[in-house]
Formats: structure tokens, sequence, C-alpha cells
């Protein structure tokens, strides 16, 4: 039987039923493994109230499939590993020791005590324990006082000072069969041993309880709170243990007071028996996956809804600022301004407008039109740095308003958390612009290429004639440059086309002006994009709970 088919000892009781399992197709090793892989690639990327709560449910559980799940799947036949666990001070390395008889783990007054995990392992079981956070944490004792079939083993405290102990132990924890806690009359009304178990109890993991240090006087009296808490929170089964308070000591304690425990370990000894103890938490374990899993189902789809309505909000915005763009880049306001004082100024030093027209085509030399050309060569410049700033305003105020409807009073959760950086998008969006508006700039030189001198369908008789004079008078980049400024708005451009290409201009401009009307709305889009480009990851995809969801279900199957 491999390590993959041994989840089929797990039975039909609160476990697998193996026919089930065969039939399906899979083992509960494999689908725990998948479970893994899905758990580990889920991720909650937007900062919603509930994510810090579900990824911390998401680590936990994590830990518990590689530290303990599936290391044990693997190898059913490593003996069952017993922690004892507990906070600072409970007498946990004394207990370990009296149980073994030898101080095998140092125990004192210093705080923490236990520094270095120990893992009592009886010389025939070693080669049976499987590698793990147990092997690779702890130092390894050979030990005939340990019942065969069990490991025991001493665990820095829960509480302890150092982090490092703290996550050892939680390690630890994570990988054991059973959990023996040990806590003292003093202490067991804090909140760490409750938390502690109530750890256990979601992990489904097999727990003894022993009470430390209890005064005579008042074990009565302790016992009996303490079984009324275990009840309360569903623990009426969980084996309790008392040892009496026995004064300042050094050394191990008499055999008599840890006879109950020891007898209660040598119960589970033997591979067979030690099994069962195996079992019951790995059904424990198993019965508790899927309730871990439709948590991080509802928090990955909790996400989901999140990401939707950030989405909604986004695009709430785009089509008023669409219209918004198009209107102002159409209503001929762009082409005043410093596009008109440049045409201005040209006109005044370089005489651009000084064209003869005769019977409706300009006539002029061929050095006077490079000359011509040469000076709109500014005039040039001017207009495609005005479509830039057309283009940017558009993003710009488009910014502002996703701004307030992520932002402002009233915004879905994590709205701020997705607007790009401020400056960093300020960078994008000026080069942007200014590509969008050269590539404007290119079609008019395209759309004087092409005309070229021959008549088309529609078109005035003299247009032809027209298009060579004007091309003549004001080269072809020139021409190209007057139709741009009039597609702006600009009066004084206007004019001038008008006379040297009349009625032949007008759907070259009017292409012109739906061109740029469209790359404003771009704009619009394009800043929208900049912001829903966080929303564009797997973890937020509709879909993105469904890998869970399949994990969940085959669970159920099984258990």
């Amino acid at each position: 039987m491999t390590p993959g088919t041994r989840s089929a000892v797990l039975g039909r009781r609160g476990g697998v039923d193996p026919n089930v399992a065969e039939q399906l197709g899979f083992t509960v090793h494999d689908v725990v493994r998948d479970l893994r892989r899905d758990v580990a690639a889920a991720t909650l990327p937007l900062p919603i109230d509930s994510a810090e709560e579900a990824e911390a449910s998401r680590m936990r559980l994590l830990a518990q499939l590689d530290e303990h799940l599936l290391p044990r799947l693997a190898e059913l036949s490593s003996p069952a590993v017993v922690v004892l666990a507990g906070s600072t001070g409970a007498g946990k390395s004394t207990l370990f020791n009296s149980l073994l008889r030898e101080e095998v783990s140092e125990a004192g007054v210093l705080r923490p005590t236990t520094r270095e995990p120990v893992v009592g392992v009886h010389p025939r079981d070693v080669d049976t324990l499987t590698s793990g956070p147990v092997t690779e944490l702890a130092r390894l004792v050979k030990h005939e006082g340990v019942p065969r079939g069990t490991a025991l083993m001493d665990a820095p405290d829960l509480d302890s000072f150092l982090l490092e102990n703290r996550s050892t132990a939680h390690q630890l924890l994570e990988a054991a069969d059973l959990w023996l806690f040990v806590t003292t009359a003093a202490r067991y009304g804090d909140a760490l041993p409750w938390q502690a178990l109530d750890r256990a109890k979601e992990r489904g993991a097999s727990v003894a309880m022993v009470l430390n240090r209890v005064p005579k006087e008042n074990l009565a009296t302790v016992r009996a709170d303490l079984n009324s808490r275990m009840k309360e929170r569903g623990m009426k089964d969980v084996p309790l243990f008392i040892v009496p308070d026995v004064g300042p000591h050094e050394g191990l304690l008499e055999p008599k007071l840890v006879e109950p425990i020891q007898r209660w370990l040598g119960l589970m000894a033997g591979p067979e028996r030690s099994r069962t103890i195996i079992l019951r938490t790995l059904k424990g374990a198993l019965g508790a996956l899927p309730d871990w899993v439709m948590g991080l189902v509802a928090a990955v789809e909790e996400q989901g809804t999140t990401a939707f309505d950030l989405r909604n909000a986004i695009d709430s915005v785009v089509p008023d600022e669409q219209l918004a763009a198009r209107t102002a880049v159409l209503s001929g306001a762009a082409g005043e301004g410093t596009v008109a004082a440049r045409f201005a100024e040209l006109a005044s030093t370089k005489h651009i407008s000084r064209v003869t027209v005769r019977d409706g085509i300009a006539r002029t030399t061929k050095r006077a039109g490079k000359n011509r050309e040469a000076a709109l060569a500014g005039l040039r410049e001017e207009v495609e740095a005005t479509a830039a700033r057309a283009l940017v305003a558009s993003g710009v105020r488009t910014e502002e308003s996703l701004r307030a409807v992520l932002a402002g009073p009233g915004a879905p959760p994590a709205g701020e958390t997705i607007l790009p950086d401020s400056t960093d998008r300020a960078a994008e969006r000026l080069a942007w612009g200014q590509a969008q508006a050269t590539e404007w700039s290119r079609l008019a030189d395209d759309l004087v290429a092409r005309m070229d001198g021959s008549a088309t369908e529609g078109t005035e008789p003299d247009a032809p004639a027209r298009a060579v004079g004007a091309r003549k008078a004001f080269g072809d980049a020139g021409l190209a440059t007057l139709l741009l400024a009039t597609a702006l708005g600009n009066d004084d451009s206007a004019r001038l086309v008008d006379r040297v290409l009349g009625e032949a201009a007008s759907e070259a401009i009017e292409e012109l002006q739906g061109e740029i009307a469209d790359k404003v709305a771009l704009a619009v889009a394009e800043e929208a994009r900049s912001v829903q480009s966080a929303l564009d990851v797997p973890a937020l995809a509709d879909d993105a709970a469904a890998p869970l969801r399949v994990r969940l279900a085959e669970l159920r199957r099984l258990t």
C-alpha cells in the first residue's frame, strides 16, 4: 500500500469510506495535497475589514496541512506525536522528565525555561519516526520510558518572551497528533489556555489536559470549576489529570503523582493502539477542514464582490467624462489661446496668409511655398502641444472624478487603495498624451498625401486643382498644420484653408475632429484602465473561488 492510499484505513465512522474513495478515483492524501495547493494560491489582495482575519485563518490552515495532515497522511506508521504544551512556568519540563523518570529536558526557575524542544522516542520506534517539524525542530532522545508507538515532546512556552520560541511551539502543536495541555491552578482561567484549546477544537485535534500544582484544599473546587468551563466549550470528554501542589522543589515529581498520566500514555502503547490516536485526530482534522475551506471561500468571494462594486464605481465615471471631454475638444476652445497667438505671429512676421488665389486656386512659387512650410513648423509644434494638453486634461479630470467616487464620502471599501500613485500616473499620462498627439498629427499628413490631384466621385470639379495649388502654396507639412489648427477650432487657419481649398477641406477636417474627439474619450478610458488594472488579477476574477469549491466538494464526499 503506497503512502497515498494509506488513507483507506481511516474507516467509515466520521472519516473516509475507502470504497467511496476508490470509486471517486482519488485518495484522502490526493485531496488534501490538492487542497494545500489551492489554499496556497488563494490571495486576498483588497484590504477590506475581513481580509486580515481571513488571511490569518488561511495561514493557520496552511500550517495545519503542511505540519500535520500531509506528513501524517503520507506515513501513518510513524509514532503518535504527543506534545506537552502550555504557558510559561506551567511545569511542562518537570512533568516531561517525571514521566520518563530522568532529567532529559531542562527545567528551572529561569523564564523562558524550555529553550530547546525535546522529543522522546522509544529506541525501537526511532526508524519509523517520519521527517517533518518534529524531527527538524526538536532534539531527539531515545528513551525506554516512552511508550511504544508514541513520541513524547516537551515544547517551548506558548507565551515565551522569545518570538522564535512561540513560533516553534505553535509549529509543533500543528504537527502533533495529541495535545497534552499543561496549566496550573493559578492560571487555568487565563485567556491563553482557552485560546489554545479553542484552536485544538478548531482543527479537530485530540486533547488531554493537565492541571498542575493544585493546592489540596482547593482541589475539589478547582476541578469542578474547570470541568464546568470545559463542558461549556464542548470539551466534556477531554481527559483531565490533576497534579497536586508539592511546594518548592527540584528534580522529578514523585512517581505516584504522575502515575495516572503514565497509565493513560500506556494505554496508547503499541503501533495499533497509537494508530487509534492518530486516526482520531486525522478524522477530527479532516472533519474540520470543510468549515475552514468554506470560510476561505467566503473571504475570496467577498473580495470578488468588493472588486465588482469597485469596477461599477469606476465604470460610472467614464460616460460623463467622455462626453465632457468630447464636448470640450469639439467646442473649438483648444484652437484659441496659444494656437491663435502663434498663428497671428506668423501672419504678421512670415506673412503666411498672403497667398494669391485666382479662380479658387492658390497661385504661388515653389520657393514661397517652401518658406511658408518652414514657418508653419512652429505652429505645428504648438498645435501638437495643445492637443497633448487636451488629452492630459481629460485624464486629469477623470482622475479627480475617480478619486471622488473611490476615496470620497460613500466610497466602496478599499477604493482608495486601488488608485495609482499620482506622480507615477502623471508621468505616464503625459507620455501617453504626447504620443497620441503625435499620432493625430500624422493623420493630417496622410490626409494631405491623399490630395493627389485626381478627381473622385462626389468632389467639386475644381477640387483636384485646388488641392494641388494648396499643397504648392504651403507644402504638404504646412497644409497639414493648417488642417490641424482648423480641426482644433482656430478661426484664422479655418479662413485660410477655406480660401485655398473650399469644400474640399471639409472631409479632412471632420476626420481630424472625429479622431481627436475619439482620442480624448480614449484618454478617459485609459485613466479608468489605470485604476481598474489593480482589479485585473486572478484573485478577483468571478471564478476565483472555483478551485476551492471543488476541493470543498471533494472533502464533503470524504468526510
